[in-house]
């Protein structure tokens, strides 16, 4: 029998959906709130848990010179905090946009965008691609130019903009379909803000030929339905 991957953080088990939420004890700092996900064998597992650690990625995007932002989410992907699936992709997204936006030409101060950012991708919480209809990973993209065009929900433009740009990614994201995968949406999310950017903002980032790395550890991967799979030696079928 193939081992399956790890899902739940506590006994890698895989995770279920429940159709209302319940009260939850995290397994690891045991604070008590509502979630409709838990393990199998019943652990539950916060979001401030689950991402622990995340905020090492402002030390990796400050020092960071490239203005290709898959290459920058695939260096916080390969960090101890980042797991196949969780919410911390609704942070890595935006980050990486930004920085790859900074070194491109576009003229932010980083450090307070990616606090900002920081703040309000950690307000997406995990399950939203199936509860809300809208991924963190999508949505994040949609933070990214938010933050960049200013806008709040009384500016005009900006308002417009990031909301076609959170349309865009989730476009792309729908066009694929379940189940999830949040590696998958964040390269998705990623190549639509690229496009969007040079378009809308005359800044252009790389936008690269994108090979998954990730198929392997992934238990619901999508196969040949993906458009990055197969582009990686050794992906699993």
């Amino acid at each position: 029998m193939m081992e399956r991957n790890e899902e739940c953080l506590i006994c890698r088990a895989p995770l279920e959906y429940l159709e209302a939420d319940e009260m939850m004890e995290c397994a690891i700092c045991h604070k008590k709130e509502a979630s409709k996900t838990r393990c199998i064998n019943g652990h539950y597992v916060c979001s401030e848990c689950h991402m622990a650690g995340l905020d090492s990625i402002l030390g990796l995007c400050l020092a960071e010179t490239s203005r290709d932002p898959v290459a920058i989410i695939q260096k916080m992907m390969a960090q101890p905090f980042c797991h196949m699936h969780g919410p911390e992709h609704h942070v890595m997204v935006g980050a990486a946009l930004l920085t790859a936006y900074r070194n491109a030409g576009g003229e932010i101060d980083l450090a307070p965008t990616l606090r900002e950012m920081m703040s309000r991708g950690k307000s997406v919480p995990g399950g939203a691609c199936g509860f809300w209809g809208a991924c963190g990973a999508g949505i994040s993209a949609g933070m990214f130019v938010s933050i960049i065009s200013g806008s709040t929900p009384l500016t005009k433009e900006p308002f417009a903009m990031s909301h076609r740009m959170t349309a865009k990614a989730l476009s792309a994201i729908g066009e694929i379909g379940g189940p999830r995968c949040c590696k998958r949406d964040s390269y998705l999310s990623i190549l639509a803000a690229v496009d969007f950017v040079k378009e809308s903002f005359g800044i252009e980032m790389e936008r690269p030929e994108v090979a998954c790395r990730h198929s392997a550890q992934n238990n619901q991967c999508i196969g040949r339905r993906c458009p990055f799979f197969g582009k990686q030696p050794g992906a699993a079928e």
